[in-house]
């Protein structure tokens, strides 16, 4: 009985089979089928199953998405079941029970949502990557829907492969009038997993096996064969392949108290043209699992945080991070730093020490995570290094940046016949390798990359006692270098820096507790670094405030010794005019100085004595305050 009145109920009375399943149907494709690029997904495809590959730009939030609808009916208390199969559907109003219609009731359909199935729906935007881009094409992206336990999977900035079927977007009503007789498409997901940078292979979490760590950290030097495996094509720069080898590691982010203390790295490469700075920022930016590449003169300050766009499924405003957030937990690589605007160069304050990024555009108040490690390379002013001229008088950049670098190296081309010989003869070696060259081979990149990885993932390194008194006499002893000749040689920023590089050199040797030769290598490091970027070219002495305040202690005192100076001609002349025009004054100030007075050291004068209240400045007229 009870089944001949199921047979006679409507279709829709029933429970659907979508209600009932408590498993997901998804399809794999042979691992022999490799995966296309966006723009060869072409019209033969529809309806079928295709792997694509590429770089997730956008995701939306995980939000329900309608499966079965449920209904009651107000009359007879009857359920009535609607699976939906499309993007939209047409709510039942009228119950189509045997019942209700017999007896002509005319029974109200209420939509039960507690009853009804949802599904998770996200929205991905993957656009290819640069290498499948032809000559003078913009890169073409694609919208996947993916469903499910798929959902989030992939996050913005991820290299991906997307296993699913290309289908056309079904549209009713007026937008499928004006669509006419095309169709978008997007791709129906049935499996998505992270890929390497470079190739097809899956990203896994534990990328190589404790033996062969072992088998790795059992060879001789083996901090300088990874040092001299980072860009193998690049001659010398040893110093600079290590702090680069350190900044791919990185530190240990902290948070003390509720205070965040950033365990990134950050590095600037400064010097000549045509030394390597950009080969290094391109390798390293393949190089890292997660990156991003951009140009200081190509970077805008919405392409570098977010911008704001509209939801096309929701129609709703969202951010759509940038270079900055796309490599959150990654490194960014600027190239051209120092031709970067101003107003963008500001938004990397906040990003290089609090590793957030503060939003408020239109109507939307957030705080981004950046966490990111920023490695910048920079041009002088003049093209070529002026050796007389302070970094920051070369370069043009604010000091508070600059003292934001853990890391600040000087890259030089030498004038030296040896130099250059030995340069040519590794660069002629990239063509045709001797038998020597080759049996000295480094490690290949997949190598290098998997020990990286594996270092980030499974080592936390914690400060030994031993390691934490040398850091601290260090910093005392650094201090104390400059304090007898009146300049400063360290703050706190770089003992900060010092922990940081001595927790890389701890993860890189796999070794749980930082060890006094972890901080003498990030000592020495940071020396280094110091003796090419802090040095001050007058008095040929290390002075940190270079970078910190843009002065060094010399020139800071010789404005002070031009101010007196000035103040005393002023305070001669103050009884015969009462004014007097600049440039006669810059003049007699020349002629009976001793030494050279700049324009700058005068202006820098006359605003502190303005700021005495001593002089008015008018134009080109200085009157005395008597």
């Amino acid at each position: 009985m009870e089944g001949n009145a199921d047979g006679t109920r409507d279709a829709r009375n029933r429970y659907p089979p979508e209600l009932l399943r408590r498993f997901e149907v998804y399809f794999k494709q042979s691992t022999a089928v490799k995966s296309m690029s966006i723009r060869q997904v072409k019209a033969q495809n529809i309806g079928k199953l295709v792997t694509i590959r590429g770089i997730v730009t956008r995701s939306t939030e995980v939000k329900p998405m309608m499966k079965v609808a449920t209904y009651t009916c107000d009359q007879c208390g009857a359920e009535t079941y609607q699976p939906i199969l499309g993007p939209s559907f047409m709510p039942l109003f009228l119950c189509p029970t045997q019942e209700c219609q017999t007896n002509q009731s005319g029974g109200r359909l209420y939509l039960q949502t507690r009853g009804s199935k949802f599904l998770k729906f996200q929205e991905l935007r993957i656009q290819e990557h640069s290498d499948q881009v032809p000559v003078g094409s913009i890169p073409r992206g694609m919208t996947v829907y993916v469903k499910g336990e798929l959902t989030r999977l992939a996050s913005p900035g991820d290299h991906v492969c997307v296993t699913g079927v290309f289908l056309p977007m079904v549209r009713t009503g007026f937008k499928q009038l004006v669509s006419g007789l095309t169709a978008d498409t997007f791709l129906d997901t049935h499996r998505i997993w992270k890929v390497k940078k470079m190739d097809d292979t899956e990203a896994a979490t534990d990328v190589m096996t404790n033996e062969e760590v072992e088998a790795l950290c059992r060879e001789p030097d083996l901090y300088d064969k990874l040092a001299y495996s980072l860009a193998p094509e690049i001659y010398g720069h040893e110093d600079v392949k290590k702090a680069l080898l350190l900044l791919l590691v990185g530190g240990v982010d902290r948070n003390p108290h509720g205070m965040k203390i950033r365990g990134s790295i950050n590095i600037l490469l400064m010097g000549d043209p045509g030394v390597a700075k950009s080969q290094l920022l391109t390798y390293i930016d393949r190089m890292a699992p997660r990156s991003q590449y951009t140009t200081g003169k190509g970077s805008s300050g919405v392409g570098l945080t977010a911008a704001v766009t509209r939801d096309p499924v929701t129609n709703e405003m969202i951010l759509e991070g940038g270079a900055l957030v796309l490599a959150d937990q990654g490194i960014c690589c600027i190239d051209e730093f120092d031709k970067m605007s101003d107003s963008t160069r500001a938004i990397l304050h906040e990003v290089m020490e609090q590793q957030t990024l503060s939003i408020a555009k239109a109507g939307i108040i957030c705080s981004l995570n950046a966490r990111t490690s920023i490695l910048a390379a920079a041009n002088p002013r003049e093209s070529r290094w002026n050796a007389k001229l302070t970094t920051i008088e070369n370069l043009q950049l604010p000091h508070t940046l600059l003292s934001r670098f853990d890391l600040i190296f000087l890259m030089l081309d030498p004038q030296d016949e040896l130099f250059d010989r030995r340069l040519a003869t590794h660069l002629v070696s990239l063509y045709h390798k001797t038998r020597k060259e080759a049996e000295q081979a480094s490690l290949d990149m997949a190598t290098l990359r998997d020990y990286i990885a594996y270092a980030r993932a499974h080592v936390r390194p914690k400060l030994g006692e031993e390691a934490g008194q040398t850091l601290i006499q260090g910093y005392v002893d650094m201090r104390k270098v400059g304090s007898g000749k009146g300049s400063v040689s360290a703050y706190p920023r770089q003992l900060e820096s010092l922990i940081r590089l001595a927790e890389s050199h701890a993860k890189m040797r796999l070794s749980d507790t930082v060890e006094p030769i972890d901080v003498e290598e990030a000592k020495r490091l940071h020396r280094e670094a110091l003796k090419q970027a802090a040095t001050d070219p007058k008095t040929g002495t290390i002075d940190v405030s270079i970078l910190t305040t843009g002065l060094s202690s010399s020139e800071r005192s010789r404005r002070i010794e031009v101010t007196k100076f000035v103040k005393k001609l002023l305070d001669e002349r103050q009884g015969k005019t009462p004014s007097i025009k600049l440039q006669q004054l810059f003049a007699e100030l020349r002629d009976q100085s001793d030494k050279s007075i700049t324009q700058a050291q005068f202006e820098d004068a006359l605003r502190n004595l303005e700021d005495e209240n001593f002089l008015i400045r008018t134009g080109n007229i200085i009157r005395l305050i008597h």
